[in-house]
């Protein structure tokens, strides 16, 4: 079992595994012990692209659950792989944030995102950070990026970050951030049953070398809830046949969109962890894709 049997692709100058992980749900666990475990144990299987961020923290936070000490997924990244093994990504995002005072909040000066950039630096214990995806508020119509955006592509240009992305947003986006910098890699939420007009976004990365990294690939309209368990006749059918769960045949259906794709399922659970590892070597060939589409 390893994470290089889903094939690789790249993020702008580096080459990683298609299948990653997600950080988000290891700070639940009030056990610090098993949230290092499992991410020593997905660079064991291969594991070569883990996404991150700083407001990543329980208790409460983005997954509204657990209770004991304070835990940030990016120190329990430090604790458990610093020193980095070579060629390990780390991806990261601005724009949400977490402040003792504003509580939740989203940057938009470029004084609050270099403040949240130098956080992700001193949590990861690093002096550049691999990638940082300006992760935005999506809405209907016209909005710009262009000064956020900007303001990264500064910090790219004095040595906190090596590369860049997007995350949350429509195609125009890209467009407009291309023109100020190269950006390597498009995070939005996509699955099998949340996809929106995406398989249109993801095309038109695959024609510029961009990777699409969907989250909530497993979770669905389930969003932070965690994973979905209203899975459809067909999905449940091609699970029983493959001797496969619900939630690797939503894996293996988001591989199989396009060889740009990047997953990054995300869990505090051992088992599951394998469990999806393993949903890069399961081959769904093109009548059951045609059932799930």
């Amino acid at each position: 079992m390893s994470a290089a049997a889903a094939g690789t692709w790249k993020l702008g100058d580096v080459t990683v595994n298609r299948m990653g992980f997600g950080a988000m749900r290891i700070t639940a666990n009030p056990d610090r012990s098993v949230a290092i475990g499992v991410l020593r144990r997905a660079v064991e299987l291969g594991v070569n692209h883990i996404d991150t961020a700083a407001f990543y923290v329980s208790p409460g936070g983005t997954l509204r659950v657990g209770d004991g000490p304070v835990r940030y997924a990016n120190e329990l990244i430090r604790e458990a792989l610093a020193p980095y093994p070579e060629g390990l990504v780390i991806t990261t995002k601005v724009g949400p944030g977490e402040d003792p005072d504003r509580g939740f909040y989203h940057a938009t000066t470029a004084a609050e995102l270099r403040t949240q950039v130098e956080t992700n630096l001193r949590q990861l214990g690093v002096d550049c950070l691999d990638v940082v995806n300006l992760r935005i508020m999506k809405k209907p119509g016209a909005d710009s990026i262009a000064d956020r955006f900007g303001a990264l592509a500064d910090l790219r240009d004095a040595g906190l970050i090596r590369q860049l992305g997007v995350s949350n947003i429509r195609a125009d986006h890209v467009d407009e951030a291309l023109a100020i910098a190269p950006v390597v890699c498009v995070q939005n939420s996509y699955a099998i049953d949340l996809r929106g007009d995406e398989d249109a976004l993801i095309k038109l990365c695959a024609e510029r070398d961009i990777a699409y990294v969907p989250f909530f690939a497993i979770a669905g309209g389930s969003r932070e809830d965690g994973a979905a368990t209203n899975h459809s006749d067909a999905i449940q059918a091609i699970a029983d046949k493959h001797g496969a769960s619900a939630q690797q045949v939503r894996l293996a259906w988001t591989l199989h969109q396009s060889p740009n794709v990047l997953a990054i399922p995300g869990t505090g659970n051992p088992a599951h962890l394998e469990e999806n590892i393993a949903a890069g070597t399961l081959h769904l060939p093109p009548e059951e894709l045609a059932s799930l589409n």
